[in-house]
């Protein structure tokens, strides 16, 4: 899982506070991300930026979602986690005994992992710690190596709550049909199997933030033609009174 798609599948109010974190205590990087994801939609930040606070964060939230915004998201949840969760952050690593510099990040992560040591961790983790801070940064972690690491894979596999989206209801069992006594007809060769159509990613967030920057865009040109007037007018008001200032100079020199 990516980081981008960790942002589509947390809770709308995790992600807002994520951001509402780093307005707060990150302002920096808030402005920095906020750009950024300005201008891969093509937008200029500025005009972002004079919107409300909360507006802001909203379109935040649907831009970190993208696929084009990954790089960002990834380092906007590691930031998040390192500076809002650090505890969950030192306490996993400790309990991996994975050295680091006090702060939850380490420079030398090994390649294998205990099982038994990690499910210990993890489940100390689950109970001292916010469930779903605890979900965010093992799927974080596993970002950290390539093709992350089996242990954790089998980890979330087998722990529910380690798992995003709501889980399944188990089917409902159909009553036994009779089997009728009369002889069964010749089979039939069996049709061959389908191969099983693979789901395609879904598209709505990527359709909704592109209607939104095609709305942003034309309020966009409208403000800078706005904006265009305004200035046109200051000048020709300058020009208008460059023009009497120079005539009553005029008048002045010409009276004896």
């Amino acid at each position: 899982m990516k980081a981008h798609q960790i942002f589509q599948e947390i809770q709308p109010e995790t992600a807002q506070s994520v951001f509402q974190y780093l307005r707060d205590e990150q302002r920096e990087v808030y402005s920095a991300s906020l750009a950024t994801l300005a201008q891969n939609r093509k937008l200029r930040p500025v005009f972002i930026q004079r919107k409300p606070a909360p507006q802001q964060i909203e379109w935040l939230v649907k831009n970190i979602r993208l696929k084009g915004s990954d790089e960002i998201a990834e380092h906007v949840v590691q930031l998040w986690l390192m500076k809002a969760h650090q505890p969950v952050l030192t306490d996993f690593l400790d309990g991996l005994g994975i050295e680091h510099d006090g702060e939850g990040a380490a420079d030398d992560i090994p390649d294998e992992i205990d099982a038994k040591k990690l499910k210990k961790t993890v489940d100390g983790l689950l109970t001292k710690h916010d469930p779903e801070i605890v979900q965010i940064y093992i799927h974080v972690f596993q970002l950290q190596q390539p093709e992350g690491w089996p242990e954790i894979v089998e980890l979330i596999e087998s722990n529910p709550a380690l798992q995003f989206g709501e889980p399944e209801a188990p089917a409902a069992e159909e009553p036994a049909k009779e089997e009728p006594t009369k002889k069964a007809p010749a089979k039939k060769a069996a049709a061959p199997a389908e191969a099983p159509v693979e789901k395609e990613a879904p598209v709505e967030d990527e359709k909704e933030a592109e209607a939104e920057d095609e709305e942003l865009a034309e309020e966009e040109a409208a403000d800078n033609s706005e904006e265009e007037a305004a200035d046109d007018s200051e000048e020709e008001t300058a020009d208008d009174s460059e023009e009497e200032e120079l005539a009553d100079n005029s008048e002045k020199e010409e009276s004896p």
